[in-house]
C-alpha cells in the first residue's frame, strides 16, 4: 500500500492551523493510500504551538509527528526538517493558510497513480477554480517567475511556485536541497528538471488568495530571490 508523507510548515498560523489539521486528517485519501502528518513549526511567536499540541492530544491514534525548530529559518528549512523525517513513499506539502483546499490532494494523487508522472504540480493558474486572484503577485507575479524559471529549466510549467507538489519521497530526499525560505520552489524545480527522463505533470486544483493583511509573508523581496535562485540553480547544484 502507497504511503504519503502530508508536510507542513507552520509560522504564525493560529488563525488556520486548527482548522487545516482537521481538514488534513479527515480526508479520505484515493485507492485507500494511507498517510503520516509532518508538521514543522518554524518558532512561531503566536499560539500556533499550544494549538498544535492540544490537536496532537486530541488525535492520539494518528501519525502525527511534530518538529519544533528552536530558531525561526523559515519556510524552505521547515520543509528540509519534515523531508528527511519522512518514512513514505511520497511527499507532499501543504501550507497551513488555507489558501489551498487539502481535498485537492486526491487529485496530485490520481495523476500519479494513473501513470502520467512520477511528479505532479498543483497549478493554480489552470482553469478557474480559484478566488482573490485580483493581486499582483498572483497573476503577475506568479505567471512572471514560472515562464522565467521555464526558459532555464526547459519544462512548460504555468505555476512553478505552487505549495502542491507530489514527489516521490527517495527522489526529493536525495536532491541536498538548500534554500531556506521561499527560494525552495524555484530550488527544487530546477533540480527535478535536470532528472534525465524525469516529467512533470501539472493538474488544475483550487486557490484563494490572501492578501497581507490576511497574513501573506512573501513580498517582492522574496521574488527577486526567486530570480536569483532559478539563474543559480541552472548553472550549479
Amino acid at each position: 500500500m502507497i504511503k504519503l508523507s502530508i508536510i507542513i510548515p507552520v509560522y504564525n498560523e493560529a488563525r488556520t492551523i486548527s482548522e487545516l489539521l482537521g481538514r488534513v486528517r479527515d480526508l479520505p485519501l484515493v485507492h485507500g493510500i494511507s498517510r503520516e502528518i509532518i508538521i514543522v513549526n518554524d518558532c512561531s511567536t503566536d499560539n500556533s504551538d499550544e494549538l498544535i499540541t492540544a490537536f496532537i492530544q486530541q488525535h492520539p491514534d494518528d501519525e502525527l509527528l511534530y518538529i519544533k525548530q528552536e530558531v525561526n529559518q523559515g519556510k524552505g528549512a521547515a520543509l528540509h526538517r519534515g523531508i528527511q523525517a519522512a518514512g513514505s513513499d511520497y511527499i507532499v506539502i501543504q501550507d497551513a493558510d488555507l489558501e489551498l483546499n487539502p481535498s485537492d490532494i486526491n487529485l496530485l494523487l490520481e495523476a500519479q497513480v494513473s501513470g502520467k508522472s512520477q511528479v505532479i504540480y498543483g497549478s493554480r493558474f489552470i482553469g478557474n477554480t480559484h478566488e482573490n486572484t485580483k493581486y499582483v503577485w498572483h497573476i503577475l507575479g506568479n505567471g512572471f517567475l514560472t515562464k522565467f524559471s521555464n526558459l532555464f529549466s526547459g519544462l512548460k510549467l504555468t505555476d512553478m511556485m505552487t505549495c502542491y507538489k507530489l514527489v516521490p519521497t527517495p527522489l526529493i530526499q536525495s536532491l541536498k536541497l538548500k534554500e531556506k525560505r521561499f527560494g525552495f520552489e524555484p530550488e527544487i524545480t530546477l533540480k527535478l528538471s535536470k532528472i534525465k527522463g524525469l516529467t512533470i505533470t501539472e493538474v488544475p486544483i483550487s486557490y484563494t488568495a490572501r492578501s497581507k493583511s490576511d497574513g501573506k509573508k512573501i513580498n517582492w523581496k522574496d521574488g527577486m530571490k526567486v530570480i536569483w535562485c532559478i539563474l543559480r540553480y541552472r548553472i550549479g547544484n
